[in-house]
């Protein structure tokens, strides 16, 4: 470890003395931990990393986040962070990878067997003492696809062959073609869904993505199929989404994000049979495991060595 060390900010408005705790603890002492917007600005006088999560960014337009070389967001999504002009074009911006796969796809999977193998009908026979013996569904045979096939949609895939699924993939980079059966490319949004059992969604919000899916490409998709949204809320036009479902079109929609979080009360979205909302829970960030990854990132910006995790602005993740 370099004896000269960098001064660190954590923020996170719950958690943050944990997170530097455990930063700490991988062998940084120039750390402090911030829970307001007024420590934040307390703070930040010569910080050279922030490590954050709902930071207020507007600081860092501000003289006091001069000595700010590089932000690193506790979570995968950037959207808000490229977006916001406050964060100087000097200043790096790293997100977390490579960390969301296994927990994001097993949710996938436990909604997907939820249904397919009809669990509500087994709990209710049970609750009504009843002897409701029937042949379920398998995935075996089924067509899913994923948008997206950056690690967590790799991993997605990797658990759709365990079920002996036929795996389509649609992707902006085509990196990953070889790990699907049919790869399909932004110009292509409905032959991919056209023919698909299950979509899941683990793309980015970039502008190409907002609101990609719309009424037509919903309703491009069979009138049984299921959609998964694990990305970003605003890949859906929700109202769209909404009176698709209320026509009777799509078996499910599981969605895990939304366009406004916390989901309000009174959204059609808790009340329609056919939807199954949970409060942006798939894919959760770990203080052990943003930590790992924040602090061997911290070994190589002290190497010099480049960091992972670098967000392109002009890509938008």
């Amino acid at each position: 470890m370099n004896l000269i060390q960098p001064t660190i900010l954590v923020f996170d408005p719950n958690h943050a003395e944990e997170y530097a705790k455990s930063v700490r603890e991988s062998g940084f002492t120039s750390v402090r931990a911030a829970t307001t917007n007024e420590e934040a600005e307390k703070f930040l006088p010569n910080s050279e990393i922030i490590l954050g999560w709902k930071f207020p960014t507007q600081l860092l337009s501000s003289p006091n986040a001069s000595s700010v070389r590089w932000f690193q967001s506790m979570g995968a999504g950037v959207n808000d962070l490229v977006a916001d002009t406050s964060i100087s074009e000097n200043i790096i911006l790293t997100r977390i990878v490579d960390q969301f796969g296994t927990y994001i796809s097993e949710y996938v999977f436990a909604y997907l067997l939820y249904i397919v193998k009809e669990i509500p009908r087994m709990r209710k026979a049970q609750t009504e003492r009843a002897w409701d013996s029937f042949i379920s569904e398998s995935l075996n045979g089924k067509t899913i696809g994923v948008a997206g096939l950056g690690s967590i949609g790799a991993e997605i895939v990797r658990k759709a062959r365990a079920f002996d699924m036929k795996v389509y993939g649609l992707s902006f980079s085509g990196k990953m073609t070889g790990i699907v059966d049919h790869h399909f490319t932004p110009n292509q949004w409905k032959d991919f869904v056209s023919e698909l059992d299950y979509l899941v969604l683990t793309l980015p919000l970039t502008d190409e993505t907002y609101h990609v899916i719309n009424r037509n490409i919903l309703l491009a998709m069979k009138s049984d199929s299921c959609l998964v949204n694990v990305g970003r809320g605003a890949l859906i036009a929700e109202n769209d989404l909404q009176s698709v479902l209320e026509e009777g079109h799509l078996r499910a929609a599981i969605l895990d994000v939304f366009e406004t979080e916390p989901l309000p009360k009174d959204h059609a979205f808790y009340s329609l049979p056919n939807v199954y909302v949970t409060s942006h829970l798939s894919g959760p960030s770990t203080i052990e495991g943003v930590t790992q990854f924040f602090a061997d990132n911290v070994k190589r910006y002290l190497n010099g060595q480049t960091l992972h995790g670098i967000v392109d602005r002009k890509r938008g993740y």
